[in-house]
């Protein structure tokens, strides 16, 4: 421990352009993903904006319970079958998938199909469940 201390005093330089360089790509990263709100901020969403819910998610999670009104198409299909979804291209989507990784990806693929205010669900499902919001199945 008392080598990394010391290497730490005589190399700031270096941490401090490791810290910088992982501070980047952290947002990078965020950025590439789009905004993310939160399980109570979707439900003001659903309820005020009219906003739509797209879970992502494998058939077989989707059947463990999912939200109410959602629409269901798995993360692998939704490039090939995103003409079919019947949202209003002008009000909000919500983007569900479990933990709430993936869903970046699809938010990505929704706002290049001119879906302009794509979001995803901070957390997933598996934030959702931990507020005890409704769940059917």
């Amino acid at each position: 421990m008392d080598r990394v201390i010391e290497f730490a005093t005589q190399h700031y330089y270096l941490i401090a352009a490791w810290g910088l360089t992982l501070a980047m790509l952290l947002w990078t990263e965020n950025r590439k993903s789009g905004r993310s709100v939160s399980p109570a901020e979707a439900t003001r969403m659903i309820n005020k904006e009219g906003a739509s819910i797209l879970d992502i998610r494998s058939k077989k999670e989707w059947d463990t319970g999912h939200i109410t009104g959602a629409v269901h198409m798995p993360l692998a299909d939704l490039e090939r079958r995103i003409s079919e979804l019947k949202f209003d291209k002008e009000k909000p989507v919500i983007v569900v998938c479990n933990l709430g990784q993936t869903a970046g990806t699809a938010t990505k693929k929704l706002k290049t199909a001119g879906f302009t205010s794509a979001v995803r669900l901070s957390g997933g499902m598996t934030e959702w469940r931990g507020e005890n919001m409704p769940v059917v199945k």
